[in-house]
């Protein structure tokens, strides 16, 4: 039997692969096409996380709803196509908002897809997932500041819920430092 950690990893890291191909808007370091993950600008490991924590923060204010969020911030992870780990890194912040009641997120994904774009983002897919719940997802690329965001409706779960994985674009460190935690 699964515990519930065990479900959320195997929802949430599909959903990390998935947006790892996602977020690439086919965009090399020069922002021409080519690698599968944009350039995000040179950024320090922690000018980087705060902001990805304020990108996370924007998008809570965004879904209007009252609820525990999770608590673990955004991490490091590699940009993959062969960057030089040492040099390049992504941010990947999954997390989860649980309201007091399920009915509270009725209709918050269709309002999402409306307002998502009036705040610059662009929705890439909306539509219900593979799985068994047939949970509906909503994936949108904020091209300006270089992120990208799945939010899945986990309406069928005990405690109904949205999950919600941001990713930033590639970074590259400043001159003189090295991407040191993984």
């Amino acid at each position: 039997m699964w515990s519930l950690k065990t479900k959320q990893r195997a929802v949430v890291l599909p959903l990390a692969l998935a947006l790892a191909s996602i977020t690439g808007c086919g965009m090399d370091d020069s922002g021409q096409s080519g690698s599968s993950v944009p350039a995000a600008g040179t950024k320090s490991l922690d000018d980087a996380t705060n902001d990805t924590q304020r990108v996370s923060s924007d998008l809570l204010d965004l879904i209007k709803v009252k609820g525990k969020a999770s608590e673990p911030g955004p991490r490091v992870s590699e940009c993959g196509d062969g960057k030089d780990r040492e040099k390049y890194f992504q941010m990947r912040h999954p997390w989860s908002l649980t309201p007091a009641s399920g009915d509270e997120l009725a209709g918050v994904m269709e309002r999402l897809k409306g307002e998502l774009p009036e705040h610059g983002w662009k929705i890439v897919h909306y539509e219900r997932d593979s799985s068994r719940n047939k949970n509906l997802r909503l994936t949108a690329d904020h091209d300006e500041r270089k992120f990208s965001v799945s939010i899945v409706h986990l309406a069928k779960n005990e405690k109904p819920k949205l999950s919600v994985t941001v990713v930033s674009g590639c970074y590259q460190v400043p001159e003189g430092q090295r991407v040191d935690r993984y």
